[in-house]
């Protein structure tokens, strides 16, 4: 799927180097799949807390029926 964008050719060289990529399209690729990444950990974050569990639960007791 080809796409035409307008990204700040400066920002993309500076992340091209950072990054040692040979090419602006590695340095997309990576930089993409980073945000999904990182969006995907803010979900399971959100999750935090809201996970209910016994708290009479005991996990040595748990182990002793082996």
């Amino acid at each position: 799927m080809a796409t035409n964008l307008a990204i700040d050719d400066n920002l993309l060289e500076e992340a091209r180097l950072v990054g040692k990529h040979a090419t602006k399209k590695a340095v997309v690729n990576e930089a993409l799949a980073e945000y999904v990444q990182r969006r995907k950990q803010a979900e399971i974050i959100n999750l935090f807390h809201k996970v209910e569990y016994d708290s009479d639960y005991d996990y040595k007791d748990q182990r002793k029926k082996r």
